[in-house]
């Protein structure tokens, strides 16, 4: 096996060929998870990684921190709060404090769109891992969902996938359409007109303005969250009541055996359902131990000197 890219900042240019080689090695970390004695690896020993995260996270955070130590990394958990950043120093120089300090990894969340970009440029021969950047991209929570995906479906191609919710606010529907649409699968995007981009069918897939209800023959929904924080006037539908009758998953919206998805966190009563959320379609819980096995694979990947 051979690999090429030393970091990840976005899917933009990765083929077909580059996901199965991902999803290869995932799969293997994803079943060393089960053996607590085989599960631990020394593949970063001696590899400084920094988390560097400008927003809250917790399944991001956490997946990646565990996937780190798993590998042997010794890792550093770089708040910006207690940091000279709140003294005034600019992200430049701090982003050149830690590459003078040795760093081999740096996996950063940040509010901007494009911010791991300007990282990857700033500090050649450190390892860049895009978090989640603005509304832009989440490489890793794409991947991950493709693993679920692939080890619940074992292929994607020609299945129907539906990314409902705020597509305009939301970073996960931009990677997972193209990651998902790059495997094969048919992709369409289905809520209110006021949540959707302008673009929106340059993202890979088809826009249906109708609800939930008129899905039929979807192999997946994946469900977003409302993104508030990110929306710069409060009402883009009329109440979250009729958003969720129109389009969140319930009983009598999705169909009988369609798989739900979802990143996380979920809005019971919002875009799903409690009988949706708890009940034996729903791969979420699945996707988060995805999420483990899935970083542990790209830091191996970009960090671990695969040959």
């Amino acid at each position: 096996m051979s690999w090429e890219r030393k970091g990840l900042t976005d899917l933009c240019d990765w083929s077909r060929e580059d996901y199965e080689v991902f999803l290869g090695l995932a799969s293997d970390y994803k079943r060393s998870l089960d053996s607590t004695s085989g599960r631990k690896k020394d593949i970063l020993k001696g590899r400084v990684v920094v988390n560097l995260f400008f927003e809250p996270s917790t399944r991001t955070k956490v997946s990646f921190e565990m996937a780190e130590k798993l590998l042997g990394a010794d890792v550093i958990d770089w708040s910006s709060s207690g940091s000279s950043l709140s003294k005034g120093e600019t992200l430049r120089d701090t982003a050149w404090t830690l590459k003078a300090m040795g760093i081999d990894g740096l996996v950063v969340r940040h509010g901007r769109a494009g911010f791991p970009l300007f990282l990857q440029k700033l500090l050649p021969g450190v390892a860049i891992i895009n978090g989640g950047d603005g509304a832009r991209s989440h490489p890793t929570q794409a991947l991950l969902d493709l693993l679920s995906a692939t080890e619940a479906l074992g292929s994607l191609d020609g299945v129907p996938v539906v990314i409902a919710g705020d597509v305009g606010h939301s970073r996960v529907a931009r990677s997972v359409a193209r990651a998902f649409s790059t495997m094969g699968a048919r992709i369409t995007f289905a809520g209110p007109k006021s949540l959707m981009p302008a673009d929106v069918e340059s993202l890979g897939g088809v826009y249906r303005p109708d609800g939930l209800q008129e899905v039929k023959d979807a192999g997946i929904v994946y469900l977003l969250r409302i993104q508030k924080e990110r929306q710069q006037q409060e009402e883009f539908f009329p109440s979250t009541d009729e958003y969720h009758r129109y389009f969140g998953a319930s009983t009598e919206s999705i169909p009988q055996g369609t798989l739900i998805m979802h990143p996380g966190p979920i809005n019971r009563g919002v875009e799903i359902s409690s009988a949706v959320a708890d009940g034996p379609n729903n791969l979420i819980l699945d996707q988060v131990r995805s999420g483990v096995a899935a970083r542990m694979a790209i830091l191996d990947l970009c960090l671990g000197g695969v040959a």
